[in-house]
């Protein structure tokens, strides 16, 4: 019978399909990143989800997030990736959070219901926090780098932590999991080095998550020094997510 998946279903084959639609992964990040994954992933099959954010739709968002037009200004990213994935797939099962990832709120979040986590947040110790509660519930998990200031969409690539290199978020977060234990990370990063923002301006410094790669400087890590908030198009952030969408319904599916 055809139904809106039997396109991917060509593809994948009929077990990976049923494998699909009884995952749930969790996007931690509904922005320029992490909402072009949530995207891909309904669009997949997968059959639950959980989103976390606490932002709502700004005007700055709408040149790169796919969540924001004119008419989502002012509401939850959440519930407006919610609408959207039920208006793809109604029998998707979809939990909402209206909350950052922080050590405080962690308890939330019972990670061993997961089949996969993406870490589409853009500070250091949000970031540090996701993934170790991933190693410790033995949970995969995947990590967006810095999408912001960059303009070359076709040097994004995967990659282990510990082979990154140019990005600066990459940098810090192999110097942090090394101190940490972490192993192994699997993460999307781009060798293009970022440009720097050609004027200041009053953006809202919580704008954007995972394309955001200033909100590096936010941790209080090392005592870095917030830098100035970065540019971001409409194509280096969405090609991040759908690379990461594709990474975990690619591990999915080898599960079948």
């Amino acid at each position: 019978m055809l139904n809106q998946f039997s396109r991917t279903q060509l593809v994948y084959g009929e077990e990976v399909m049923k494998k699909l639609a009884s995952s749930r992964v969790a996007v931690f990040g509904i922005g320029g990143v992490g909402g072009y994954v949530v995207e891909a992933l309904v669009r997949s099959g997968i059959g639950a989800l959980d989103l976390i954010d606490d932002d709502k739709v700004c005007l700055t968002n709408i040149n790169r997030q796919i969540i924001a037009t004119r008419k989502t200004i002012g509401k939850y990213k959440v519930d407006v990736a919610q609408e959207r994935v039920h208006d793809i797939n109604p029998d998707c099962d979809v939990k909402t959070y209206k909350t950052f990832f922080l050590p405080e709120t962690k308890d939330e979040f019972d990670f061993t219901q997961y089949d996969y986590v993406v870490d589409a947040i853009d500070t250091v110790t949000g970031k540090l926090g996701i993934i170790e509660c991933c190693r410790d519930a033995n949970v995969p998990v995947i990590s967006s780098m810095g999408a912001g200031n960059k303009v070359n969409a076709s040097m994004f690539e995967v990659a282990d932590i510990y082979k990154t290199s140019v990005c600066p978020l990459a940098k810090v977060m192999r110097h942090e999991c090394k101190k940490r234990g972490i192993k192994k990370l699997k993460v999307v990063y781009s060798k293009e080095q970022p440009r720097r923002p050609l004027e200041e301006n009053s953006i809202d410094v919580r704008d954007g998550n995972a394309d955001n790669s200033a909100r590096l400087s936010e941790s209080d890590l090392n005592g870095f020094k917030r830098r100035s908030i970065p540019g971001s198009t409409a194509f280096a952030p969405s090609v991040a997510g759908l690379i990461i969408a594709g990474e975990v319904i690619n591990d999915l599916a080898a599960k079948a």
